[in-house]
């Protein structure tokens, strides 16, 4: 018989997970696991009880908000011979579920769990402590840990929203310096830092979303520039509402790491939980670090997206062929003329 761990945060959410607990034990058990029930009792639990317990099991299950998982990553990478992941999402935001394309339903979370597809998924390492998918700076990224725990599980992702509505009054720039791919850097003044490997953050769809990939080995860094009176700011919030990257006011780029350092120390939060005050962070990518369950379908059109991209880059490149060839010959033309 398969072992089985399953972790539980019995306070994510709106205890959403509690009315399903006895059915997803008993999916897992009617399906050949024998269950293990860990319901954590503190912060770093879940991450501990995977360090020391995991290896001995054949497949870990954790239901929680993106901060539970966030934890068992963590323990995750602890291990030498890591089992599988599977997810249940409880939280409030739940983002890197939906990069992943879990149903948010408890019972058909609980069944991809075991019988979707195992799918190698890149981590981050922030000055040496790990996170799954976010690590930010800057406007917005206190509102997550400044929103009580009661106001999320009342308000839901309302209450996200209207902690960052009362952010928007006291924004701050930050002078960095950023180093990153080869030998590559920049100098200016942002609001905003974002380094992921999610379709989603904070409940919204990424800025960074259409070029995601989330096993690539790259981070997709976004940086907001100080806003130099309402109307760019007004820009800004209008171009990241249809994702689009407005140059004149963001940067994007993909890398493996990026250095991101500043004469002043700067809050940083990690998949939404404070992540401590840095002046300097060295941020890289841990390619296909944990095993997380997937649907099937999800991992299937995933690969479809991928083949359409490709045809639509081999078409790009014989058309620019193409052009090059006419216009190489219409100068030589010229020249015979001449």
């Amino acid at each position: 018989m398969k072992r089985m761990l399953f972790i539980v945060n019995p306070k994510s959410g709106k205890n959403q997970i509690k009315p399903y607990l006895c059915d997803i034990i008993d999916l897992y058990v009617s399906n050949g696991y024998e269950v293990t029930v860990h319901t954590t009792q503190c912060q770093k639990d879940a991450y501990n009880v995977v360090r020391e317990r995991g290896s001995s099991y054949d497949m870990i299950v954790c239901s929680g908000g993106d901060g539970t998982l966030d934890e068992v990553g963590a323990g995750l990478l602890e291990l030498e011979d890591a089992p599988a992941l599977g997810y249940i999402p409880a939280g409030t935001t739940n983002d890197f579920a939906r990069s992943l394309g879990i149903d948010p339903s408890p019972m058909q979370a609980a069944k991809t769990a075991i019988d979707g597809v195992p799918f190698a998924c890149d981590l981050g390492k922030f000055n040496g402590t790990p996170f799954i998918y976010v690590a930010a700076f800057g406007a917005f990224t206190q509102v997550s840990y400044t929103t009580s725990q009661e106001a999320k599980n009342i308000l839901g992702h309302a209450a996200y929203v209207i902690e960052g509505i009362k952010s928007l009054g006291s924004l701050k720039g930050y002078h960095v310096h950023c180093e990153y791919g080869d030998d590559k850097c920049l100098d200016d003044e942002f609001i905003y830092g974002m380094v992921t490997n999610s379709i989603s953050v904070g409940g919204f769809k990424s800025v960074s979303g259409k070029i995601m990939e989330l096993n690539d080995g790259l981070l997709e860094v976004l940086l907001i520039k100080m806003p130099k009176n309402l109307m760019e700011l007004q820009v800004i919030g209008a171009n990241l509402l249809i994702q689009n990257i407005d140059e004149r006011y963001m940067y994007l780029i993909k890398t493996d790491r990026i250095t991101i350092s500043s004469d002043e120390e700067i809050a940083w939060t990690l998949d939404g939980e404070d992540g401590g005050s840095w002046q300097t962070a060295d941020i890289v990518n841990l390619r296909q670090a944990i095993r997380i369950v997937r649907p099937k379908e999800a991992v299937e059109n995933e690969l479809e997206d991928k083949e359409e991209k490709l045809k639509a880059a081999s078409v790009v490149k014989i058309e620019e062929k193409v052009e090059v060839a006419i216009s190489e010959s219409a100068a030589a033309d010229d020249e015979k003329f001449e």
